[in-house]
């Protein structure tokens, strides 16, 4: 018997009660879509926190800056080990790099006109703030080297905030009261939204000299800063300023630079740190999938199995009219096969659908991994492969004078 009158026998079987072969690849068709769809969750979130540390410039590397205590005693204040000064030393001795920049936060209410907000962070930074962090003013400009260090009463505002102190009208020019302190409006920052956990339209920037002279005096911490941005020319730069900061920051703080007092972190390191977060959840998913699998290859296992015995008669006629044992396993092999085939081939296009549509209405972000359909597939085709073997072998072995006398 040819290959391909086995295989319109088997499908002539399929076709006998197609309710019942529909039926049968579900647990296929779930599992198939469930290794796509949880894949494509994976990927998503991975993607998602990419974006986000990629959002806050290009080629970064961050000097995060860590606490010694001043004075004596366990009462005495906690001193931040980055000064304003290491940035402005980064800037003018380091090589390779585009801008560095610093920053503090303090909170605090912000008066516009007659309208009021409270708890706004108020980001104290220098002048290479849009440089670093690729974030352009959409009106007036941003601080410059003077206002910082004239100590210039000026303030930049995120989107949200000049909307929500000044409407539609300009706020260049304007007078806005920080606190207690006066402050001139020179510019308003472009639209960004959320970037991590921080939504930068809802700031206020001021010059970080003024921001330690009105908001953090000496005695809590004023001058020093938690965190300093560089952005490297390039990624083929990136260990070479690294080591050049190591070098020039270690000197400064006269410290020894195998444990300095400082710590640098560039945004690959963040994201593969964040993307292992992801691992076990990933692997949590694929085991999921896989349990889907396993309950429709035994879903498959068993309706090949009633099969065998309700076809008993038939298979005895077979092997009765010439067909070999052979025969007759590889058409139920191929029955097996073809229900999972056609379970995964529905798995795909709806774990595809399901990827695209999750992404669309729910909140988590979904990316389509392409090596998933493939790898789904194979997996439903194997397991049609497996399960079917046994109910195969079975139909084979069954004596054609015995299958004949089956009522």
């Amino acid at each position: 018997m040819s290959l391909w009158q086995t295989i319109r026998v088997a499908l002539e079987g399929l076709a006998l009660n197609k309710v019942r072969s529909l039926l049968t690849t579900l647990g296929v068709i779930i599992g198939v879509a469930a290794v796509i769809m949880m894949l494509g969750v994976s990927a998503g979130a991975e993607a998602a926190i990419a974006d986000q540390i990629n959002a806050l410039g290009a080629n970064l590397i961050m000097v995060t800056s860590a606490f010694t205590r001043g004075g004596f005693g366990r009462d005495a204040p906690r001193i931040q080990s980055l000064t304003y000064d290491d940035m402005q030393a980064i800037r003018t001795q380091v090589t390779g790099i585009n801008g560095a920049t610093a920053e503090q936060t303090a909170m605090q209410n912000v008066r516009g006109g007659d309208k009021t907000l409270e708890n706004i962070p108020i980001v104290g930074t220098t002048t290479d703030f849009p440089l670093v962090h690729e974030y352009k003013v959409a009106q007036g400009r941003f601080l410059n080297d003077t206002d910082v260090e004239r100590e210039r009463k000026v303030a930049v505002l995120g989107y949200k905030v000049a909307q929500d102190l000044f409407g539609e009208s300009n706020p260049v020019g304007q007078q806005v009261k920080v606190g207690s302190v006066r402050f001139t409006v020179v510019g308003v920052m472009a639209e960004r939204g959320m970037v991590g956990n921080t939504d930068f339209d809802a700031r206020v920037y001021i010059p970080l000299t003024v921001l330690f002279q009105k908001f953090l005096p000496a005695r809590f911490g004023g001058g020093g800063v938690r965190l300093i941005y560089v952005s490297a020319q390039s990624q083929e730069v990136m260990n070479d300023v690294m080591a050049q900061l190591t070098a020039l920051l270690s000197k400064r703080h006269g410290v020894d630079p195998a444990s300095p007092d400082f710590t640098l972190t560039t945004q690959n390191a963040i994201i593969e740190a964040r993307a292992s977060t992801t691992e076990a959840f990933r692997n949590l998913l694929t085991w999921v999938a896989a349990v889907s699998l396993l309950v429709g290859g035994i879903g498959i296992m068993n309706i090949m199995l009633v099969s065998v015995t309700e076809r008993t008669r038939e298979i005895g006629l077979r092997q009765a009219l010439g067909a070999r044992p052979w025969d007759v396993q590889l058409q139920f092999l191929l029955e097996a096969v073809m229900l999972s085939l056609f379970g995964g081939a529905l798995g795909v296009l709806a774990g595809i659908g399901g990827t695209y549509l999750f992404g669309a209405l729910g909140s988590m972000r979904t990316v389509l991994v392409p090596a998933s359909i493939p790898l789904a597939f194979g997996a439903a085709a194997a397991v049609g492969v497996f399960f079917g073997y046994y109910p195969a072998v079975r139909a084979a072995r069954l004596d054609p004078i015995e299958a004949l006398r089956h009522e």
